[in-house]
């Protein structure tokens, strides 16, 4: 389902989440072949486990992943979804030692037609909490889409029936354009959808690529996303940020357009206001300053990001830290999406904390 905006490159990034129902990009036959190896490898001992006698992880000291909190963005394993279905895909991912799962919408594609039931029923029989799911913020030309600002009970009806705790959009908040004004129309709409949600037991959120810190047109000195936050109800509307965005963010927006510095760092949002922030997206990348957003993504634990640190210290200084926060790991387009989730799952389960208390 397509989204409407006058930011061409910004509607390209948003409309990837709205459906999971897209052409594979291998065929079942590799897919189960790959699977097959990887359970082999998981049989000599190398594969992680809910609780079945697997260890998480090498070495010595805590790990900075909390126990139950790992989950995965499906929008990863879109190929895999659509060519086989939900339930093989949420096999492997219990093997991989995976405990939640946040959609990124509810069809299977090619695989065939699924209920909100099923889906509910198949996730839990896999140990797999759905924790949360990606929805359209907004499509204006067409008031039956699929969209907070179109159809919010429907939305909100379909995140209940699923159980879901959190319910949010990766569109960026660029319904009203990029004045300060703009912001504070679009916190207005979140502000309403969080209470909504709300009302329902759940929390709604917002998930950032990289131009939410951009600064204002109209105000250049203002960074928007400290519109965002100042604007919109810190009890009705959350954060998922999106760590590596938030890091292509730090280097195309540590300067304002006159040149002046304006220091960006992603950790020191977290730890000021850590209650915002339930879910994150641990996604890597390799660091490459010849590149528009100073990084070209990778799997997790193959880029320059460092995890240890991250995770390490928003869960040692914010308060209910290792119980509060969800860690989804992510990539975009992985050449081998089986073989993402199962290293990303082993490199996070893998790091310890640091001797210096990292």
């Amino acid at each position: 389902m397509s989204r409407t905006s006058k930011d061409t490159e910004l509607a390209r990034r948003l409309s990837r989440r709205n459906v999971l129902g897209v052409a594979a990009g291998a065929t079942a036959a590799t897919i189960i072949g790959t699977a097959s190896a990887q359970a082999a490898d998981r049989s000599q001992g190398h594969g992680h486990g809910h609780g079945h006698g697997h260890g998480h992880g090498h070495g010595k000291g805590k790990p900075v992943l909390p126990p139950g909190r790992l989950g995965i963005q499906l929008y990863s394993l879109r190929d895999q979804i659509s060519t086989l279905g939900f339930a093989p895909v949420f096999a492997e991912l219990e093997k991989y030692g995976y405990d939640e799962i946040e959609l990124a919408g509810y069809t299977q594609g090619s695989a065939g037609p699924i209920t909100l039931d099923r889906l509910k029923r198949l996730a839990r029989d896999h140990g797999l909490n759905p924790i949360g799911s990606h929805v359209g913020y907004y499509d204006d030309n067409n008031p039956g889409a699929y969209t907070f600002a179109q159809n919010l009970e429907k939305v909100l009806d379909d995140a209940q029936a699923l159980g879901l705790k959190h319910i949010g959009t990766a569109s960026g908040p660029f319904r009203h354009g990029s004045t300060v004004d703009g912001w504070k129309r679009a916190a207005e709409d979140f502000n309403t959808y969080g209470a909504a949600a709300r009302k329902r037991g759940m929390k709604f959120y917002q998930h950032n690529h990289a131009e939410e810190f951009s600064f204002a047109t109209d105000q250049p000195n203002v960074r928007l996303y400290d519109v965002l936050l100042a604007e919109t109800d810190p009890d009705l509307v959350y954060l998922e940020m999106d760590i590596y965005w938030a890091y292509c963010a730090q280097f195309r927006f540590s300067k304002r357009v006159d040149g002046t510095p304006a220091p960006l760092d992603p950790l020191r949002y977290v730890l000021k206001y850590p209650n915002r922030y339930p879910l994150f997206h641990v996604k890597d990348g390799v660091r490459d300053e010849t590149t528009r957003d100073g990084y070209r993504m990778s799997d997790v634990g193959d880029g320059d990001i460092d995890y240890k640190t991250f995770l390490s210290k928003v869960t040692k200084r914010t308060h209910h830290g290792r119980t509060y926060h969800h860690w989804q790991a992510e990539h975009d387009n992985p050449v081998d999406s089986l073989a993402f989730a199962r290293k990303s799952s082993e490199h996070l389960h893998s790091l310890r904390e640091g001797r210096c208390g990292d």
